[in-house]
C-alpha cells in the first residue's frame, strides 16, 4: 500500500532523481502490515520527543531498481577512487564489488533469496525536524564508510558526536518498539517480516517474499 501523508517523505524521490527504472510504481509502499508498524513508531518517537517525525527515503525496490543501483554505486566507486572499468585488475574489481554488496543486497531473482527491499518490508528512513527537514545524523543514508553503522558514535566524547549518537538511538527505539529490526550495518535500514527480521528475531521463517 502506499504511504500515507502522516508519514514524510524525500521527493522527489533519490533513486528515481538518479533515473532508476521504477515505471509506473510507486517507491513508497510497502505491505499494510509494515505502514501500520511505521505509524506506530511515529507515535512512539512523538511520545518522547513531539519534534521529531518520521521520514522516508526509500521503500519497496523492484528487482530492476536493485540492479541500477548496484550498476550505479559501483561506477561511483570507480569515480570516487579514480578507476578506469576496463583496466581494473581482479582483485581491484572484487574489492569494489565487495564494498557494493556491504550495503546493496544481490538483485536476486530466486524466490529464496530476496533483497529485503524488493519484499516491500524493508524501509530505509530518518528523522525530520518540525519543519520537515532531516535531521543530521553523523553520515549520510547509503554512505559507504564506517560511520555508517548504528553504533559509530557510541564512544564518541564530542558534544556533536553525542547528538549524533542521541538521534540514532531515538529512531532505533521507536522503531524497535514497534516490532522493527535494525540492520546492523546501516543506521537507516529497518525491516518488519523479511529474512534478516526473521534471523535477527529467531522466527522459523519470513511473513514476507518477493512483493508482486
Amino acid at each position: 500500500m502506499e504511504l500515507p501523508p502522516a508519514l514524510l517523505r524525500f521527493e522527489p524521490h533519490p533513486y528515481i532523481a538518479l533515473g532508476a527504472p521504477y515505471g509506473r510504481i510507486s517507491p513508497f509502499c510497502l505491505r499494510s502490515g509494515v505502514v501500520e508498524r511505521l505509524l506506530e513508531a511515529q507515535r512512539i518517537l512523538q511520545t518522547n520527543d513531539s519534534d521529531l517525525w518520521l521520514i522516508i527515503f526509500d521503500a519497496y525496490r523492484p528487482i530492476a531498481v536493485q540492479q541500477f543501483m548496484v550498476d550505479w554505486t559501483f561506477a561511483d566507486l570507480l569515480s570516487h577512487f579514480g578507476l578506469d572499468a576496463q583496466r581494473l585488475t581482479a582483485q581491484q574489481r572484487s574489492e569494489l564489488v565487495e564494498q557494493v554488496h556491504r550495503f546493496w543486497a544481490e538483485p536476486s531473482l530466486d524466490p529464496a533469496t530476496p533483497p529485503p527491499h524488493s519484499t516491500g518490508a524493508a524501509v530505509d528512513l530518518t528523522l525530520a525536524d518540525t519543519s520537515g527537514k532531516p535531521v543530521a545524523m553523523g553520515g549520510e543514508i547509503d554512505e559507504i564508510s564506517e560511520r555508517s553503522s548504528p553504533d559509530h558514535y557510541f564512544e564518541d566524547p564530542t558534544e556533536i558526536g553525542r547528538r549524533f549518537h542521541y538521534y540514532r538511538a531515538r529512531l532505533r527505539t521507536a522503531m524497535e518498539e514497534a516490532g522493527f529490526q535494525q540492520h546492523p550495518g546501516e543506521w537507516w535500514h529497518f525491516s518488519y517480516g523479511d529474512q534478516l527480521w526473521a534471523f535477527y528475531q529467531q522466527h522459523p521463517t519470513a511473513i514476507y517474499g518477493q512483493a508482486q
